[in-house]
C-alpha cells in the first residue's frame, strides 16, 4: 500500500476530498521522441523553427503533458483500490507551454460522486485535476470521467 494514499474506494471519497502526486521532470529526449511518434510539429522537434515560433523555444506536446499527468496519477497510488475505468475527459486545456527541464505534478480534487442508480457496485466519479509546474503554474486541466468500484 502506498503510504502517502492509502487505499479507496468509491464509498470512501467524498466531494471535495483532494489529493497531490509525486514530481516529474521533463526531459528534452522525451519531448522529441513523443513528437516524432505522435506529434510532429515543427516547434517540437526543431530548435530553429521552435524559436520561431510563438514558444520561442522547443516545446513538449500537449498530449506529452497529458501523458505524463496520467502517469504521475497512477504513480501516486491515489487511486489505486478503486477498479477506476476511465469513461471521458471533460474540458482538457493546454493553459500554458511545458518545456524540457520542467518540473510536473498533478493536483486533483473530486467534484461529483454518483453511485449507480441501477445498485450495482460500482459508481461515478468526476475529478478536477491540474498539472502543474515548478513555479506553480497550471500548465494543464481537465475533469476526469471514472468508474470506481464500491466496497
Amino acid at each position: 500500500m502506498n503510504e502517502r494514499h492509502p487505499e479507496r474506494f468509491f464509498d470512501d471519497w467524498r466531494v471535495g476530498d483532494t489529493f497531490v502526486t509525486g514530481e516529474c521532470t521533463v526531459t528534452r529526449e522525451e519531448c522529441l521522441d513523443f513528437a516524432r511518434r505522435y506529434d510532429p510539429q515543427a516547434f517540437h522537434l526543431d530548435d530553429a523553427a521552435a524559436q520561431a515560433s510563438m514558444f520561442g523555444r522547443l516545446v513538449a506536446s500537449g498530449w506529452l503533458t497529458a501523458a505524463l499527468a496520467m502517469r504521475l496519477i497512477v504513480d501516486s497510488g491515489a487511486m489505486r483500490a478503486t477498479g477506476i475505468l476511465g469513461t471521458g475527459i471533460d474540458e482538457l486545456r493546454w493553459t500554458a507551454p511545458v518545456y524540457p527541464g520542467d518540473a510536473l505534478h498533478v493536483e486533483g480534487e473530486v467534484i461529483e460522486l454518483t453511485p449507480n442508480p441501477d445498485g450495482k457496485r460500482f459508481g461515478r466519479m468526476r475529478i478536477r485535476c491540474a498539472a502543474l509546474n515548478q513555479r506553480g503554474e497550471r500548465v494543464l486541466t481537465q475533469i476526469a470521467n471514472l468508474t470506481a468500484r464500491m466496497r
